[in-house]
């Protein structure tokens, strides 16, 4: 059973998911009703999120997830909200040729590789000395239960562009080793491993999976950690299908029917994931819920991109959590590409910005009723087991509504306000990912036996 939660902070939650309470008092009655409905479905299921970033500064004896810090997720935020579970996400952006002409060379990788020890040790030091008795790592799914169960929080580990391996295939069962139970080929910009969705702009590097990246899938099946098509390609997510003999998973990507973002799933991808049995994890990040701009702001800010030699994935203003460029999510070759303007080229950059702003307004931001839509789509295109949710929390996450850990009750009560069951809520928060990572378990765990070892 979870701890109890405060009144007050339940009540504070359903006031912002209903908007004012209606005049007549059966209007209040039913909404009164459908809210403990809600509450009562969410203390029992396992809410868990397979994508919050973090930072190495909120992993520190001074600073850590036991204080209300200003990000969208840590424990006071987690607690108020019933977010069970979160996947902490190893991220290492590889930087662009441009500007690191050793990339893609052995210390370029090294580089890459330290960062990511640095964050698995940190999840570590979290779990294991600033916060044992309020948050522990699972490496199971029935860990995940049996820590829940305990009324602590769960964290697991996943890890988003597997660049920091370099040509290295044993650093694939180092990671494992270390925690990690999925991982992404690329993500914003192509890897020594797999294409990314942006080469719908920039142009293909491998068309799919490179040799290396094929071998890489076959080792993720070995050792026991799902495949993360989120970040990649669409035809490094086909080929990845065919090629792996578990159920893969998208951490964090929504329908691309609903919004067209090559980081969304089409229904050639949605089927394929089906028949594959794996599970999408539709993502609460705006600009992949709700198309951000009108065609006419889309083009002044593809223009700013291109004066200001930007590449064309850098978010610029919007509906995000903030309107200055390269906040809402922008990492990678675009973080560095901001980076390297320096500050006076990056103030001109923010005054551009926001006069487009003001001559082209973002629309309305995404909305917990937005996000839902496209979980209601993906369980009608292929089924209530092949649905997840993530929210992208300090990545450039966040809707109205949902916009850190303390709302997150408003997304099981949308569920419960479109009939949803307590079953299907289940589903959807953790048991068709926690499915997944069972059977990926169970292969892998065959393939051992198989080897003798």
């Amino acid at each position: 059973m979870r701890r109890a939660r405060g009144l007050l902070c339940a009540v504070t939650v359903s006031m912002i998911a209903l908007g004012p309470w209606p005049a007549r008092g059966a209007g209040q009655a039913a909404d009164a009703a459908l809210v403990k409905k809600a509450r009562a479905i969410h203390d029992k299921v396992i809410a868990l999120d397979t994508h919050v970033d973090i930072d190495l500064n909120d992993f520190t004896a001074e600073r850590n997830y036991t204080q209300r810090l200003d990000i969208q997720v840590d424990l006071p935020k987690m607690t108020e909200g019933g977010l069970d579970a979160i996947f902490m996400v190893v991220y290492v952006g590889q930087p662009s040729l441009q500007t690191t002409p050793d990339a893609f060379e052995p210390a370029g990788y090294d580089r890459a590789y330290k960062s990511a020890v640095a964050k698995f040790e940190a999840i570590h030091r979290l779990t294991e000395k600033i916060a044992p008795d309020r948050i522990q790592l699972a490496l199971t799914a029935d860990d995940v239960r049996r820590i829940n169960a305990s009324g602590s929080k769960v964290a697991l580990i996943g890890v988003e562009n597997a660049y920091p391996i370099g040509t290295d295939i044993s650093r694939v069962k180092e990671f494992h080793d270390r925690g990690a139970r999925y991982m992404s080929l690329a993500h914003n910009g192509h890897s020594q491993l797999s294409d990314s969705n942006t080469g719908e702009a920039d142009g293909w590097k491998w068309n799919g999976l490179s040799p290396l990246g094929k071998q890489v899938i076959a080792e993720l099946n070995r050792v026991g950690i799902m495949i993360d098509v989120s970040h990649p390609s669409k035809a490094s997510m086909m080929q990845a299908i065919e090629l792996s003999r578990a159920p893969i998973i998208a951490s964090h990507s929504s329908a691309r029917a609903l919004c067209n973002h090559s980081r969304n799933l089409d229904d050639e991808q949605l089927l394929a994931l089906k028949k594959n049995g794996g599970v999408a994890q539709a993502v609460a990040f705006a600009n992949y819920v709700k198309t951000p701009d009108t065609p006419e702001r889309a083009a002044a800010l593809t223009a700013l991109r291109k004066e200001f030699g930007l590449p064309a994935n850098t978010p610029l203003g919007g509906r995000g959590r903030g309107g200055r460029a390269g906040r809402g999510g922008g990492r990678g070759a675009a973080q560095g590409a901001l980076a390297q303007l320096g500050e006076e080229r990056r103030a001109q950059l923010d005054k551009r910005v926001e006069e487009v702003n003001v001559k082209f307004p973002p629309l309305p931001r995404a909305t917990v009723k937005d996000f839902v839509d496209h979980i209601d789509y993906i369980v009608k295109k292929i089924g209530i087991d092949h649905v997840g949710i993530s929210s992208d929390f300090d990545g450039g996450g966040g809707i109205d509504g949902w916009d850190n850990a303390s709302e997150t009750f408003n997304v099981t009560l949308e569920l419960v306000r479109r009939g949803y069951t307590e079953e299907e809520i289940g589903k959807i928060w953790s048991g068709n990912l926690l499915r997944v990572m069972e059977q990926v378990a169970k292969i892998a765990g065959q393939s051992a036996k198989a080897a003798g070892r």
